[in-house]
């Protein structure tokens, strides 16, 4: 267990164990009997300029210990600037609410930019310096014992490593006094300063600055090397208002954009993966995952022009930007979104109701793992693996599909939208531009849960998702599951007991439902301020941390559907 005194309490190696979490056994084991450097990996990953970037990644003990410590220094850093109210506004990498859009910011519209890159920036962060550091610094100021111990858990052959999950907070925590230098240098040239890493940025509109350009430069370099760092003078431009500026890859010239090149080398990439398969960067062999990455930072620029310029004229409302009114990047973005998630997924995707159902699935899953290994497996080492996932709502996939964070019938609403051969009209066919381009079906099937209440005399999701998309009752009553189209199918949850209708929960027998949480019982609508009951969330939370202990027989033809399902679809269409 966390100790809770502060940081700067910390007087002992056992404390700092204590402090972090973690055994004081552990924290000698790591520092002297197997020693730090034995738990770490280094390789190399190519750089956008050109060259390989050398990378020395921890592993194991090592590695949780230095997100722990990460941690707390990040908590502490609040900390010390609530307290002293401190707003941070040069350094905009590794700082909450910071990003490479805020850091360029600061400089759009200037007549001048002037942009230099700093050398081998975390190694030149040796032992020494960051021992220093936790010895003077006025907000640490720690015992010998301990500023030694923090400096040998977060560098690597003497230096902080690239890689590490302490070496960003440790750098800009230390490299701040060299921040506060170098703005009283920029003041003095009357230039805006900000940091991106071992980027440093200087801009300004004073007529002049082209004069004393020279004489800044030399300044600053001249204080740079006296604080240990170096520039690479490579990489130092100057540039003016009538040529391209550009700040951590983004234009300032007007507004914060991205080269347009950038835009373009996306889409051909994303139009290579839908025909082929398989696209490529730099000569690389790329990854759905790093092209979601481009889309999404492309995204994360052009929302924050839309959003500035809302604001501006008073109409910033993010729930009137609404799926059907997106603009030609933004449909690019949606159409990758559709692949990657409904036609190229690599596993069989299960959609729910909410975030509880799929713990209770993970749940009876992992205890009924034997009965179902097409579903999931367990390893030599214990840990399971699913072969199914799940899809996870976020308000990015409101924004492109309006599928809302909670609920069945905003399902239904995706369904007939994107998915159903009656969809409504106006939106994009997505499959059967993918299925032409590719020439081949959906990889693996999309499956919709909804609760069983096709018996209520009310009206609800299901009834709704039958009229509206016309399904068949009766074998979705017979089957348990029935195909919409293509690779999208409905699956109810089964009754048992006797029931007429049956949520998820009912598939708990009721020792279960009835288990009492801090004195309080299951309810599955529980009013805010229930002094009584406890929600679906506290219950699911619960049902995961314990299912060795939870009967889930109830689940077993769920479970059987959901695998018949999956088999159905790979035999149709070929897929393995």
């Amino acid at each position: 267990m966390e100790s809770d005194m502060n940081f700067n309490e910390v007087k002992t190696r056992n404390e700092l164990a204590d402090f972090l979490g973690i055994k004081r056994s552990t924290l000698s084991y790591v520092l002297y009997k197997k020693k730090t450097e034995n738990y770490y990996i280094s390789f190399e990953i190519p750089k956008k300029s050109g060259g390989e970037r050398k990378i020395d990644a921890p592993v194991g003990t090592l590695k949780s210990i230095q997100k722990k410590l990460a941690d707390k220094l990040y908590r502490y850093q609040e900390k010390i600037r609530a307290e002293n109210k401190i707003i941070p506004k040069i350094s905009n990498a590794f700082e909450k609410g910071k990003n490479i859009i805020t850091n360029a910011e600061i400089h759009r519209n200037k007549r001048f930019v002037l942009n230099i890159d700093l050398k081998d920036f975390f190694h030149s962060f040796h032992f020494g310096r960051v021992r220093g550091f936790f010895l003077k610094n006025k907000h640490f100021q720690l015992t010998n014992e301990v500023s030694t111990v923090l400096a040998q858990l977060s560098c690597f052959e003497g230096r902080l490593p690239q890689g590490a999950a302490t070496s960003p907070i440790l750098a800009n925590m230390i490299f701040q006094i060299v921040d506060m230098r170098i703005l009283k240098i920029a003041k003095r040239y009357h230039c805006d300063y900000t940091r991106y890493a071992d980027d440093l940025t200087f801009s300004t509109n004073e007529k002049k600055f082209a004069e004393n350009y020279i004489d800044l430069f030399n300044t600053l370099k001249k204080e740079i090397e006296r604080s240990g760092f170096s520039i690479n003078e490579d990489k130092t431009n100057l540039m003016y208002k009538d040529s391209r500026q550009v700040v951590t890859g983004l234009v300032v010239n007007e507004k914060v954009s991205i080269i347009h090149t950038y835009y373009r080398k996306a889409r051909s990439m994303a139009n290579h993966l839908y025909k082929t398969g398989e696209f490529y960067i730099d000569g690389n062999k790329g990854s759905l995952k790093q092209l979601d990455g481009i889309f999404s930072f492309i995204n994360q620029i052009d929302n924050h022009n839309k959003y500035a310029e809302l604001k501006l004229k008073n109409q910033y409302n993010r729930s009137k930007q609404l799926f059907r009114n997106l603009n030609g990047r933004e449909k690019q973005y949606q159409l990758f979104l559709f692949y990657k998630y409904f036609y190229a997924n690599e596993t069989p995707l299960i959609i729910t109701e909410g975030k509880t159902d799929i713990r209770y699935i993970k749940a009876a899953l992992k205890s009924l793992y034997s009965n179902f290994p097409g579903l999931i497996l367990k390893n030599q080492t214990d840990d399971f693996e699913f072969k199914i996932s799940f899809f996870h709502r976020t308000k990015r996939l409101q924004y492109f599909f309006g599928i809302d964070i909670d609920g069945a019938d905003t399902n239904t609403d995706f369904i007939e939208n994107f998915l159903h051969k009656k969809k409504q009209g106006g939106l994009p066919d997505h499959y059967s531009d993918l299925e032409k381009w590719s020439g081949n079906p959906p990889k693996n099937p999309v499956i919709f849960i909804y609760d069983n209440e096709l018996n209520s005399s009310e009206k609800t999701p299901i009834k709704n998702l039958i009229t509206r998309t016309g399904v068949d009752k009766e074998a979705l009553k017979e089957n348990g599951y029935v195909k919409i189209c293509r690779n999208v199918f409905v699956v109810i949850i089964p009754l048992v007991s006797g029931k007429k209708v049956c949520e998820i929960e009912d598939l708990f027998f009721e020792e279960t439902l009835q288990t009492p949480i801090d004195g309080r019982t299951f309810q599955k609508k529980v009013k805010k301020g229930d002094k009584y009951h406890y929600s679906k969330d506290v219950f699911s939370k619960y049902v995961y941390r314990n299912y060795r202990d939870i009967n889930f027989n109830n689940f077993n033809k769920l479970l059987n559907i959901l695998q018949t399902v999956i088999n159905e679809y790979r035999k149709c269409s070929g897929s393995h």
